[in-house]
């Protein structure tokens, strides 16, 4: 019994198993398959829409719609049903096609303005070219020149594929935070701009106030300040006042739709979610995504004050702030692509800890498995792993903060086992 107990225990926090070989073998082989499955989904289509009848690109449909309006002069439609529901069937000749409601507020219409400028799927092609490419290259900048096979990675990343099949806006978000990260050092103005562009997705952008105002960034804070009112400046004077009353006299509905399950809680990765999935009550829900978003916070700050870097407290913010969250999807699971290129840098540099391999590889896979394990076996995964996540995000930033200056006298990050 006692040889079981330390075969596992080793196989798990060494994870000696899990080799670079084996690595490179089993991102080529995801790759490959999610290649395959993404033309498959593409040539099985007709007209647009898949074969369960739902538009390829679900969610991108709400987007375009939402551009129509706003391009006919009548953006406050947007947050009506009824219309908003019509302009997603002129997308395929009046067929109905399901319905994507539009819970964002004004801001992301200056985002989705030129879509409906082309066809659907020329516009769901675009879009996701643009925001792909520049998440690419932000991603690719973090891990530098840690290995050739990591931008493989990142392009087999199971996060890349669910945010494809929704049509959805996590590519965009996460080369704003990611790049936002990379400029917080040399350009912290540019890095404030960033950061406050982002308002078109404020539930995952909770932490950014307080890791700026934490870490001393005032020339970054204030940059955020001052670009969410100018955004708001130009929603008003381009969209009309109507269009920020028509988003808060529905901005219930995404309380309702949560709830509610309206979305689906096993598609859902917050603690919220996960209560309600292991049939908690609502009131439970919230005391759990409070204390769930108060240790993460904590965290954040604990380890912000070690100073341990622009980037390391960027990775942080990342998790720290999808914990915050009770929205949040499983499509946004691809900002979790900016830790664990942080972690794997840093670890090819420095060596691995214990338990980091098991639970990078646990996040990496996260986006594949959390909505089946939840649907089919009512097992809530997503905010389990993305909280060791942020344990092993903390202990890697503070390690690296207290590293010495010569290389040499370094025991803080040495390898648990050869990678």
């Amino acid at each position: 019994m006692e040889a079981i107990r330390t075969f596992w225990h080793t196989a798990l926090t060494d994870a000696a198993w899990l080799t670079q070989a084996r690595a490179r073998a089993y991102i080529r082989i995801l790759f490959a398959l999610s290649a395959a499955t993404v033309a498959g989904w593409i040539a099985l289509s007709q007209g647009g829409l898949d074969l369960q009848h739902k538009p390829l690109g679900t969610d991108f449909l709400s987007f375009w719609a939402a551009s129509k309006l706003a391009l006919a002069g009548h953006a406050a439609q947007v947050y009506d049903i009824a219309r908003h529901a019509a302009a997603e069937r002129s997308a395929f000749g009046g067929a109905e096609a399901g319905y994507s409601a539009f819970f964002y507020p004004p801001f992301y219409l200056l985002i989705c303005l030129p879509f409906a400028l082309l066809p659907y799927l020329s516009s769901l092609a675009v879009w996701q070219a643009i925001t792909g490419y520049a998440c690419w290259r932000v991603i690719r900048a973090i891990l530098g020149a840690s290995g050739k096979e990591l931008p493989l990675a990142m392009l087999a990343y199971p996060g890349v594929f669910t945010n494809l099949a929704h049509g959805q806006n996590a590519f965009l978000t996460t080369a704003l935070f990611g790049a936002a990260i990379l400029s917080l050092e040399r350009r912290p103005i540019l890095a404030g701009i960033l950061f406050g562009s982002l308002a078109f997705k404020p539930q995952l952008g909770m932490m950014i106030p307080i890791a700026l105002a934490a870490s001393n960034r005032r020339r970054s804070f204030i940059a955020a300040v001052f670009t969410v009112a100018a955004l708001a400046a130009a929603t008003v004077a381009i969209f009309g006042v109507d269009a920020w009353r028509g988003f808060f006299a529905t901005s219930s509905l995404a309380r309702i739709a949560l709830e509610q399950n309206w979305i689906g809680w096993e598609k859902m990765q917050s603690v919220f979610a996960a209560v309600r999935l292991l049939h908690g009550g609502i009131a439970f829900a919230y005391i759990g995504q409070s204390l769930g978003a108060l240790a993460a916070c904590t965290i954040l700050l604990l380890t912000i004050s070690k100073r341990p870097g622009a980037e390391a407290e960027g990775a942080l913010l990342v998790v720290a702030g999808m914990l915050s969250s009770p929205f949040l999807l499983d499509y946004d699971l691809m900002l979790l692509a900016i830790p664990l290129a942080w972690i794997t840098r840093n670890a090819l540099r420095f060596g691995w800890l214990s338990w980091e391999k098991i639970v990078v590889f646990a996040a990496f896979a996260l986006p594949l498995v959390s909505r089946v394990l939840a649907a089919q076996a009512g097992i809530p995964i997503g905010p389990f792993v993305i909280f060791a996540l942020l344990i092993v995000v903390a202990r890697r930033a503070r390690g690296l903060a207290c590293r010495p200056a010569r290389p040499e006298l370094n025991t803080v990050l040495q390898p648990a086992s050869a990678p």
